[in-house]
């Protein structure tokens, strides 16, 4: 069945075409995170029904969106992948992330949470934040980890992944508020790190870690 359209010769109706139907742009927030099974998307995107994800992982290969691929032995499952059309939605999920950030004013019971949905609106804040000599910055959060790259000398850009990283520069610890209160432009990272509500520990070479900062309880 074809999807219907807004029939408006309009760069943002023809954008809306292809990734305004509900949990599309969710399902490409997982994906930029790195290639997930059809299992892990679906239990990373609470809500969702399964006929409902399997119709939109359809739409979005036909779109050109995510690419479908089988694992080598002895994984042999098959993953979904971003292409680089869907990677380049990542500036727009950015910007979307900041414009909804000042809704995280409080967690609702019904609210379900993953450490990597934060990575969005965090991107662009620790670009800043560290504006260079750290390339990959690890956060830490109760629900989970992720990382996210920073270098420059990546042809991909800045980007990030979940799980922790092989080989992370920085490390960021924090409980889920602190990381809302960033997300929201309530505290900047430097603030988080000199009140002590950030753990940042520097991983170097030869010398081991070096602890900027301890984390209050």
């Amino acid at each position: 069945m074809p999807r219907r359209s807004y029939d408006q010769y309009c760069a943002l109706a023809r954008a809306l075409d292809t990734v305004g139907d509900r949990w599309t742009l969710l399902i490409v927030r997982e994906l930029l995170g790195g290639a997930r099974r059809y299992t892990d998307l679906h239990a990373d995107l609470p809500g969702v029904s399964t006929d409902m994800l399997a119709s939109r992982l359809k739409d979005m290969e036909r779109e050109g969106l995510v690419s479908r691929r089988r694992l080598a032995p002895p994984g042999a499952a098959f993953v979904y992948d971003l292409t680089a059309r869907g990677r380049a939605l990542l500036p727009a999920l950015t910007a979307l992330a900041d414009w909804g950030a000042p809704a995280l004013d409080e967690k609702r019971p019904t609210d379900a949470v993953r450490a990597h949905w934060f990575a969005l609106p965090l991107v662009t804040r620790l670009g800043r934040h560290f504006a260079e000599g750290v390339d990959v910055v690890g956060v830490a959060l109760d629900e989970g980890e992720f990382h996210v790259v920073l270098g420059t000398d990546d042809e991909d850009g800045p980007r990030y992944a979940d799980g922790p990283a092989e080989r992370p520069d920085i490390r960021l610890r924090m409980d889920t508020a602190t990381c809302a209160d960033i997300a929201r432009d309530r505290l900047t990272l430097e603030q988080g790190i000199a009140s002590g509500r950030i753990e940042a520990t520097e991983l170097g070479a030869g010398d081991g870690a070096r602890r900027r900062s301890t984390a209050t309880a």
